[in-house]
């Protein structure tokens, strides 16, 4: 992440890992350089400040990224760079972070570096980009952007199958083996366990409309919907968190294991409150 032994802020899109890195090379290559020294710098009081943004315990309002990014060294466009990718880090919406991403694609070097970025958002966020990714794996797979086009349920367009074939390619989630046929290049893809980005909040909230649509569109035999509402302590909450990641696992393994694959199906988990905790007493 380190451009002519300094750090290139615009190698970035998480702010605080850049802060970081940032910190980090200023000890080993500044003599004195401390928190406070930092502090001092971005004319701050507190002399913890910078620790606490790192650890994501603080945020910045613009005012305060404009101080930061003064204490950086960043100037003109790397300054800029550095406060839009604040507004777009702390963003509390899908639609403030899809606004917060359109401003940060004005920057030359956000393209040059994240050349990739517009085609794993489209991946998450468009639902049959996914869907034809497993679909690589059916023996019969064309990749006739007609036939595509009437194979993935709900329908999709010809135009929309052949620029998903482009992107799959693009991002190396698909290849053309020597006889010239597309098949994946790795068996499964995971989000991870880790926070989400806004593109990936956009596919899940795409897979739940399919999820919605498939109660009229697709029959009771080839579909199982169902749902439960429970009342349990925090401490269950959290185990049957860990009990759904367990079985999705086991699903992604049952696949991983199937020799002929015939249909792409979406199975979706969902756990979300119905009501805010329970207050602690005083007592």
């Amino acid at each position: 992440m380190k451009k002519s032994n300094a750090v290139n802020v615009f190698e970035y899109l998480d702010f605080r890992k850049y802060l970081r890195d940032y910190y980090q090379y200023c000890k080993r290559n500044e003599y004195g350089f401390s928190h406070r020294a930092f502090s001092r710098r971005a004319g701050l009081r507190s002399t913890n400040y910078l620790k606490l943004v790192m650890d994501g315990e603080r945020n910045l309002t613009p005012e305060m990224a404009d101080q930061f990014a003064r204490a950086c060294g960043l100037q003109n466009q790397a300054a800029d760079y550095f406060s839009e990718l604040v507004a777009f880090n702390q963003a509390a919406t899908a639609k403030e972070r899809n606004r917060c991403q359109e401003r940060l694609a004005r920057f030359k070097q956000y393209r040059e570096i994240h050349r990739l970025v517009a085609a794993q958002a489209a991946y998450h966020s468009t639902w049959y980009l996914p869907a034809l990714r497993e679909l690589v794996a059916r023996e019969d797979f064309s990749d006739d952007p007609k036939w595509i086009a009437r194979t993935l349920r709900p329908k999709i367009t010809p135009a929309q199958a052949e620029k998903a074939v482009e992107t799959l390619l693009e991002l190396g989630l698909v290849e053309r083996d020597k006889q010239g046929r597309i098949r994946q290049v790795k068996p499964l893809v995971t989000t991870g366990e880790g926070p989400l980005g806004h593109h990936v909040v956009d596919y899940h909230r795409a897979m739940l409309q399919r999820a919605a649509d498939a109660l009229e569109q697709s029959p009771r035999h080839e579909r199982e919907i169902s749902s439960l509402t429970l009342c349990v302590s925090d401490a269950v909450m959290l185990d049957l968190k860990e009990r759904i990641r367990e079985f999705r696992r086991e699903l992604l393994h049952v696949a991983e294991l199937e020799g002929q694959p015939e249909r792409v199906v979406q199975i979706n988990f969902q756990l979300f409150p119905l009501s805010e905790k329970k207050e602690m007493s005083d007592a």
